[in-house]
């Protein structure tokens, strides 16, 4: 199913999509389970946050636009707003490490041509989903600290477009913004590029968060204009992919929404709506699951046959490989005899 000799262009993307449709009910059901999860966490989070500041929110919303909150409503709606927020951060962090461990363990029974299980998927992402998450957030953490620096330099090369029709020394805060902007956002990029393969090596060799930011640096090394061009080339398939896949659901979903919406009465109650709409709002929340689903996993398993790849080109890893799937193979260049492994 994926080739065990470098991969070419066609060979990574093939890959990808024949790994998504052969193992499609373990990642499915990976991605059902952990965006299922984060939603009822979601939910019970909004739920208790209402009942615990709900007639707050109801005294502020009935304010006049005149009139001054009092601070005995304000504090608790933003405690409230706050806590909620600070929730969907770790359920967004957890869940994003969950499927970035879930991917890279699928793809290794896939080299291998052999299959698996979703309560063996579930069992391995979980073991190293901490590892995981620690790769994730040191790589936006490194990446975040020079895109600060673009932050700061675009409002420097704001004030002075301001201030340039008031005063004449502000050429040097509008130089200033344009090599800030120029400098620090490719750095950001190529800091992002160079650890991009640490989730993979996390799951595909047990390694620590550190080592395997290391370990990623290293790989991507002398290829890492290779590894962004196909990174982007993945992240934009399943885009658009992801895009062709929901519009059906929208239409589906406009649909079933003007059919209920005609059943209505002149001065309908809000239970009336909810109903009415009940069928848009089920077919456009499946279509968004579906198209979740491919975004959260496609990119995944191009980044981790990226690191098939380059451990195939500079350690060798075709014939381990092809011992440990337990078939003969013959190797070569890239442009020579290749063996494309189990089916």
């Amino acid at each position: 199913m994926i080739p065990l000799t470098p991969l070419r262009l066609g060979d990574i993307l093939g890959g990808a999509f024949s790994t998504l449709g052969r193992y499609w009910k373990q990642l499915f059901g990976m991605g059902a389970a952990v965006y299922g999860g984060a939603l009822a966490v979601m939910a019970v989070t909004v739920v208790i946050a209402y009942s615990a500041v709900g007639g707050h929110l109801r005294t502020l919303l009935s304010l006049d636009s005149d009139a001054d909150p009092s601070p005995s409503d304000l504090t608790p709606v933003l405690i409230g707003f706050g806590v909620f927020f600070l929730v969907a951060m770790v359920v967004g962090v957890l869940s994003t490490a969950l499927m970035y461990a879930a991917v890279p363990t699928v793809l290794q029974e896939a080299v291998l041509g052999r299959p698996t299980t979703f309560s063996a998927v579930w069992r391995r992402a979980w073991s190293r989903v901490r590892a995981v998450i620690a790769t994730v957030f040191l790589t936006y953490l490194i990446a975040m600290i020079p895109m600060v620096l673009v932050m700061v330099a675009f409002f420097a090369l704001v004030v002075g477009v301001i201030a340039v029709g008031h005063d004449t020394g502000a050429a040097p805060w509008i130089a200033l913004g344009l090599v800030g902007a120029l400098l620090t956002g490719p750095l950001a990029i190529w800091l992002f590029v160079k650890f991009s393969l640490a989730p993979s090596v996390a799951v595909f060799e047990g390694q620590s968060a550190v080592a395997s930011m290391r370990r990623s640096s290293r790989l991507v090394h002398g290829d890492w204009w290779r590894v962004l061009g196909i990174s982007l080339l993945g992240a934009l398939l399943a885009m658009v992919t992801s895009y062709i896949v929901q519009m059906p659901f929208s239409f589906l979903g406009m649909f079933s929404g003007i059919i209920g919406g005609s059943t209505l009465s002149e001065d309908p109650s809000p239970a009336a709506v909810l109903f009415a709409m009940s069928g848009y709002l089920v077919v456009v929340a499946l279509g968004s699951l579906i198209s979740q689903f491919i975004t959260a996993v496609f990119p995944p398993l191009v980044t981790g046959l990226i690191y098939v790849d380059r451990r195939i080109r500079t350690e060798n890893l075709g014939p381990t490989l092809a011992e440990a799937a337990g078939v003969p193979a013959q190797y070569g260049t890239p442009d020579g005899p290749t063996y494309h492994g189990p089916r």
